[in-house]
């Protein structure tokens, strides 16, 4: 169906329905050109950066931790390696691997909502996960199974599956017992052969021809592993910096639609999460992992926003290969902490959240006292890059009819699985065609 006689075309959602957040699109076309784009983000601000302020150093882990119910440790670690870093401290190896798991299964149950939940339906034909549900129950079983594992070992070393409670500023307050990660290694062994269908599953979808240009951003580690709970950043335009000049790289704006901030690295536009990861630390992934990449025909470079799916499904079966591993030989003798004594100083700390690159930045007085907090999520460095999918996206699609329309738009906001869009189906779509 053309438009090409209309004058004006407005695609435009005013309130979305079940999502993390509050939030809109609108997309105009005038003169069969996108002239404006915009993901409005109306949730009023939570502030929690001016909440930090005046709090005790030890306090981030649990506050920040509010933040998301999805991925609350990344808020978590991320707080503790920039508080651990003001104040001088590095933790041992057993601390920073059990770290690790812990992020596997954030990971894992994070990928697992987003692929069989929220991201396959579009992909299968289906509107909700609840129709998939009735035709391929086997699937969205699967599904909560890999889902159930993740929260499996966030409550195992965690403490509980939301907002983890066993996470503190210099490591844990204890330790795992052997019986516990004996019966924790029974489940991702079964957890293992789900994400490995997983990748199968996925790979075999219909993409629709579509890449991005933009800058990618992620962490890289010193050993190689694949980017979790540190590194230094580097980018696919040959950038290379510590956590400590990230306020160099990337400046934050304020747009008139939006109450969350835009970035920007260098001035550009640029994209974190899976696809970075993928295109600029693929040799860190377990053999099993970049096996099933391979397999599913991602070469060492993926610029489709689309097959994000295929690649959040290869770093699920990863997570999952990598915190078995890690347990098999873990043996957990050392402490749990480290003391951190407080002092003067700016501490900061970067991990992958499942969404990408998180920052956190906290300058301290000598009495530990938090005297100001920078919290960068990834969903916000995403915003600029995800209206300029839509905008190259509908532009190129404008023969479509306005139902085709809509669910490529929901694709490409959800090809993110940004914090506002956590609903299987995401936008409503009203088209106002004007003079």
């Amino acid at each position: 169906m053309s438009h090409s006689s209309d004058p004006a075309r407005v695609l435009e959602t005013r309130g979305l329905a079940r999502v993390e957040g509050e939030g809109a699109m609108r997309v105009v076309v005038r003169d069969e050109r996108v002239t404006e784009v915009q993901l409005q983000i109306y949730e009023p601000p939570r502030f929690f950066e001016a909440l930090l302020r005046g709090r005790g150093y030890t306090e981030p882990p649990d506050i920040t931790a509010r933040i998301c119910g999805i991925c609350p440790v990344a808020y978590q670690l991320s707080a503790c390696l920039a508080i651990e870093d003001a104040c001088g401290v590095a933790v041992s190896e057993e601390i920073r691997l059990l770290r690790r798991v812990l992020y596997c299964g954030e990971w894992m149950e994070s990928h697992a909502l987003h692929i069989y939940l929220l991201h396959a339906p579009d992909f299968l034909g289906y509107p909700s996960a609840l129709e998939l549900a009735r035709d391929h129950p086997d699937l969205v079983e699967r599904g909560l199974r890999l889902k159930k594992a993740g929260n499996a070992i966030l409550t195992t070393i965690g403490g509980r599956a939301v907002h983890p409670v066993n996470v503190k500023v210099g490591g844990f307050y204890r330790f795992p017992e052997p019986e516990e990660l004996s019966a924790l290694l029974t489940v991702l062994e079964r957890a293992r052969e789900d994400a490995i269908a997983t990748v199968r599953l996925v790979a075999g979808f219909d993409f629709p021809d579509f890449e991005q240009p933009h800058e990618y951003l992620a962490l890289r580690t010193e050993t190689g592993e694949y980017p979790l709970e540190s590194g230094h950043l580097v980018s696919s335009a040959g950038r290379s910096f510590a956590a400590q000049s990230f306020d160099e790289y990337v400046s934050e704006h304020q747009v008139p639609w939006s109450n969350a901030l835009h970035a920007r690295l260098a001035g550009g536009l640029y994209v974190v999460g899976p696809l970075a990861r993928f295109t600029l630390n693929s040799a860190g992934l377990t053999p099993l992992a970049r096996g099933a990449a391979a397999e599913a025909g991602l070469g060492s470079e993926c610029r489709s926003p689309f097959r994000s799916i295929v690649v959040r499904a290869v770093e699920l079966l990863h997570a999952c290969d990598e915190a078995i591993g890690i347990l098999g030989t873990w043996c957990g003798r050392g402490a749990p902490a480290v003391t951190v004594a407080p002092r003067e100083g700016t501490g900061y700390g970067v991990t992958e959240a499942p969404r990408g690159v998180l920052y956190h930045r906290y300058e301290l007085s000598a009495d530990g006292t938090i005297r100001t907090a920078r919290i960068v999520p990834p969903t916000s460095q995403n915003q600029a890059s995800i209206e300029d999918d839509l905008r190259s996206l509908v532009q190129s699609r404008l023969h479509l009819d306005d139902a085709e329309l809509t669910h490529r738009s929901e694709q490409a906001i959800r090809n993110y699985d940004p914090c506002i869009s956590c609903a299987t189906h995401f936008l409503d779509l009203t088209v106002d065609r004007g003079a």
